[in-house]
C-alpha cells in the first residue's frame, strides 16, 4: 500500500506541473554544442588586443609579489608587460614579445633574457606556461577553442561544456543568462591526460561593447603555482585598441648578465 501511494503521489507531482529544482531547467531555449562553438569563435575573432592597469599576485623569481602591471597585448603573439615599483613606480622587471622573439628584463638584479617568442616566453615572467595569443584571449574571456564536437549539460544555472580535438579536451563553464556568453572556467587537458592550462574568471564587465572579466586567476598544470589578477576598473582598461607604433619592442641594456632563470 505504502508503495502504490508514494507511485501515485510522483504521478500527481508530474502531473501538477510543479517546477523543477533550480537550477536544473534552462530560463531559455536550449542551445547546441555547434551553436555555442560558434558564439565563442565569433567572441574569439572579435577580440584583437588590449590593454590593462592590473593589480597582480604573481611570481617574480623564486618570490611572490603583489603589485601593479601594465599589461598590452594584440594577436600575433604580441605582448609587453611591465611590473611596477610600489615604491614609485618605475620598473622592477620587464618582458616583450614582438611577433618573434621577446626580451626581458629583471631591472632589480640587473640581468636580462631573450629568446623565441613562444609559451615559455610567459613563463618567464609569470612562471605559467601560455603561448602569447592564448594569454591574451584568456585574459579577455574568449579562450581558445580545440573542437567541433563534443556534449553540453546544464547544471546549477550554468553550461557545462566538454569539447574534443587534436590538442585534447576542453572543459568550460559558461554563463548564459540575460543573453550572456561569460566564460566562467576554461581548461585543456592534452591527449596524455595533463593538464596544459587552466583559468577561472569573474566580476564580468562590459569595455568597449565585450564582455570581459573583472579578476582571472591562471594555474600551471599540476596547480604548483598561479597568477591572480585583477584587471582594473574600465576606465583604465581597452580593448581592440590600436597599440603604438614600437609598443612591443624592449631593448635590453647594455652589458646585463644573463638572467638565472631559463626560458
Amino acid at each position: 500500500m505504502r508503495l502504490a501511494r508514494l507511485w501515485l503521489g510522483g504521478l500527481l507531482l508530474i502531473a501538477c506541473g510543479c517546477p523543477a529544482p533550480k537550477g536544473t531547467q534552462r530560463p531559455y531555449p536550449e542551445p547546441t554544442v555547434a551553436d555555442l562553438v560558434a558564439q565563442l569563435s565569433k567572441a574569439r575573432d572579435a577580440m584583437t588586443s588590449f590593454r590593462a592597469d592590473s593589480t597582480m599576485d604573481y611570481w617574480m623569481g623564486n618570490q611572490r609579489a603583489k603589485g601593479e602591471v601594465l599589461v598590452m597585448g594584440a594577436t600575433g603573439a604580441k605582448v609587453r608587460f611591465a611590473a611596477l615599483s610600489p615604491a614609485g613606480g618605475s620598473s622592477m622587471a620587464e618582458m616583450a614579445c614582438d611577433g618573434t622573439n621577446f626580451v626581458y628584463v629583471d631591472y632589480q638584479n640587473n640581468c636580462a633574457l631573450t629568446g623565441p617568442c613562444d609559451q615559455r616566453s610567459i613563463a618567464t615572467f609569470f612562471h605559467i606556461e601560455l603561448a602569447p595569443d592564448d594569454f591574451l584571449h584568456l585574459a579577455v574571456g574568449t579562450p581558445p577553442i580545440v573542437g567541433a564536437t563534443g556534449k553540453l549539460t546544464y547544471v546549477g544555472g550554468v553550461e557545462k561544456l566538454e569539447l574534443t580535438g587534436p590538442d585534447g579536451t576542453e572543459k568550460l563553464t559558461l554563463d548564459l543568462a540575460s543573453g550572456k556568453l561569460d566564460v566562467l572556467e576554461a581548461e585543456l587537458v592534452g591527449t596524455d591526460g595533463k593538464t596544459r592550462w587552466s583559468v577561472t574568471n569573474a566580476d564580468f564587465e562590459t569595455v568597449g561593447d565585450h564582455r570581459v572579466p573583472g579578476k582571472t586567476r591562471f594555474k600551471s598544470p599540476g596547480n604548483q603555482q598561479d597568477l591572480i589578477v585583477e584587471w582594473g576598473d574600465t576606465q583604465n582598461r581597452a580593448v581592440n585598441l590600436t597599440p603604438p607604433a614600437g609598443a612591443f619592442v624592449l631593448a635590453a641594456p647594455q652589458g646585463l648578465a644573463t638572467c638565472g632563470q631559463k626560458p
